[in-house]
């Protein structure tokens, strides 16, 4: 089974990623979680990018808030896919990682999930994963029909508060 790598530009943005970690050991993906900064140390970040696809990693997940250019550095380096989750910030609240993520030039393409998406990023990282992969594609099918489950039974009981009034 391929890895999932989750590179975070700043150990500040852990409690963010750790929901991305939580989700993949759900689905029973194995992960390496590493702090990578675009500006601080490009080198490493290039480096382990361009080593991502022999190093048995199929999805890079990387997160960043402010400039947010993690994952534009990280995709230029590979073919595999790369998606960012910008993080909040005080500054901007996350508009300007948002945008720094999202607009990518041609030829370098990062999908990009909500502000402090983590869960999101990495339940994108199994679909893509579970292209290739049947068992994985029905553990999505199973928490989709879960969450129909559940979104069912919130709505039967709020028919009983209702009927209460």
């Amino acid at each position: 089974m391929k890895k999932v790598a989750i590179i975070m530009g700043s150990d500040s943005d852990f409690p963010v990623v750790a929901k991305a970690i939580k989700k993949l050991k759900e689905f029973d993906i194995p992960c390496e979680v590493h702090v990578m900064s675009a500006h601080r140390t490009p080198d490493a970040a290039i480096e382990f990018s361009a080593n991502a696809k022999k190093n048995g990693f199929g999805v890079i997940i990387a997160a960043a808030g402010m400039a947010a250019h993690l994952a534009g550095v990280l995709a230029a380096k590979t073919t595999l896919p790369v998606i960012g989750i910008p993080c909040k910030s005080a500054q901007l609240d996350g508009m300007d990682a948002l945008l720094a993520t999202v607009m990518m030039p041609t030829g370098i393409p990062v999908a990009t999930v909500a502000v402090d998406g983590a869960a999101n990023a990495a339940i994108l990282a199994v679909e893509m994963l579970a292209l290739s992969d049947e068992v994985l594609a029905q553990k999505l099918e199973d928490m989709k029909a879960d969450m129909e489950k559940g979104v069912a039974e919130k709505d039967k009981a709020m028919q009983a508060k209702v009927a209460e009034l």
